[in-house]
């Protein structure tokens, strides 16, 4: 199977720049409070579902963060867990964060109660006619090798793979193209979905949550977790789900940044175009995101209709140009509000980040030879 990709050297970026979207960022508490929950998750407890309450937070985020409940609470009620961690959860979230996403709640429901949904088989997930067997036969296997037999890995931690059918492509533009007509006919006011992309919709924002959030769930969260443990793989806990698009009269190309995800699902749905390519430069921290690329993190990649690209949200990329045509793109921000949490605490990020690798192996030559050297008087 051909993903199109090639490394080749190119000019080097300009800095990247951080993706933000309006989305609540869920904050989950910090270890050392008087509520002792545990460092590390535990994972041979299943947690409770939270779908269907009425809540200020992505139910997922409680699936999650029960695992960290201290082991006298687990055989507890589904309410009491629930009072205890959104208790903490309130306590770290600020008042003004709190209005806003009571805002941004109101709002999507305005959207949610006027607009007339086009294929309502979008808006539930049914994994037997959007994906494709291949893709849908390694998650059910849920192994290292079953998901590695369908992927390319054109550089460390970029993953390529067929993912969707074209039929689902097809239902999922026309929705987007159905949604963007009704704005244009409202005259309604919508938010875009970051601060970079001045074209595309939210896919949250008119209905298809809770499908994306079983998206996230039972087929990005079991890959993470493989492939993903460093940067909170496993505690994927909420997501930001929205469409692109460039050609003629929308985006053109899309500027060297990085996402504000942990874990990133980018996936073609069409259509006929030209150009596009995206370039990845380098997995960075915060610290290290305005570094050099060395000439082993270049990576160019052709966009193929129905194919995703699965890549850290710390891993540095921008789009080129689309210069004929319409490319329309599905994005995934998968978050771990709990690695957000840890990672305020931690300092080496030599796990992950390219450029906290190059320093620590620096520091252990440079303290080798100094022992070398004081052996030799």
């Amino acid at each position: 199977m051909s993903f199109g990709v090639s490394r080749k050297e190119t000019q080097q970026p300009a800095p990247p720049s951080t993706g933000h979207n309006r989305n609540l960022i869920a904050v989950v508490p910090s270890m050392a409070t008087a509520h002792r929950l545990r460092l590390n998750p535990n994972t041979e407890h299943k947690p409770e579902s939270y779908e269907g309450l009425q809540l200020e937070f992505n139910p997922l985020l409680f699936s999650s963060l029960e695992r960290y409940l201290p082991p006298p609470m687990l055989s507890l009620s589904r309410d009491s867990k629930l009072h205890y961690m959104r208790d903490i959860v309130l306590r770290y979230s600020p008042d003004g964060e709190r209005t806003r996403v009571q805002r941004h709640r109101e709002y999507r429901q305005k959207i949610i109660s006027h607009y007339q949904l086009l294929h309502r088989e979008l808006y539930t997930m049914n994994a037997s006619n959007f994906f494709v067997p291949s893709f849908l036969k390694a998650i059910n296997d849920n192994k290292e090798e079953g998901f590695r037999s369908i992927m390319a890995e054109p550089t460390p931690g970029v993953f390529t793979f067929e993912m969707f059918q074209p039929r689902f492509c097809e239902l999922l533009l026309s929705e987007v193209e159905n949604f963007e007509k009704w704005v244009h006919e409202t005259k309604f006011r919508i938010m875009r979905p970051n601060t970079m992309n001045k074209f595309g919709a939210v896919l949250d924002d008119f209905g298809l949550e809770t499908m994306l959030d079983k998206l996230m769930e039972d087929f990005i969260r079991p890959i993470s977790k493989v492939f993903y443990s460093d940067m909170g793989g496993s505690t994927l806990d909420s997501h930001h789900g929205f469409v692109v698009e460039y050609g003629i009269h929308r985006d053109v190309e899309l500027g060297f940044h990085v996402d504000d995800s942990e874990v990133t699902l980018n996936v073609c749905l069409g259509k006929q175009f030209s150009g596009g390519d995206l370039f990845f430069r380098g997995v960075r921290c915060d610290k290290h995101v305005n570094t050099e690329t060395r000439s082993d993190e270049i990576l160019d990649y052709s966009h193929v209709p129905g194919s995703a690209v699965l890549h850290r949200g710390r891993h540095r990329h921008g789009a080129r140009a689309t210069t004929s045509g319409h490319r329309c793109n599905l994005l995934l921000w998968c978050r771990s509000s709990v690695f957000r949490e840890l990672r305020k605490y931690q300092k080496d990020f030599s796990s992950w980040c390219g450029e906290c690798q190059r320093e620590k192996k620096e520091r252990q030559r440079v303290s080798i030879a100094a022992t070398k050297q004081v052996g030799k008087r």
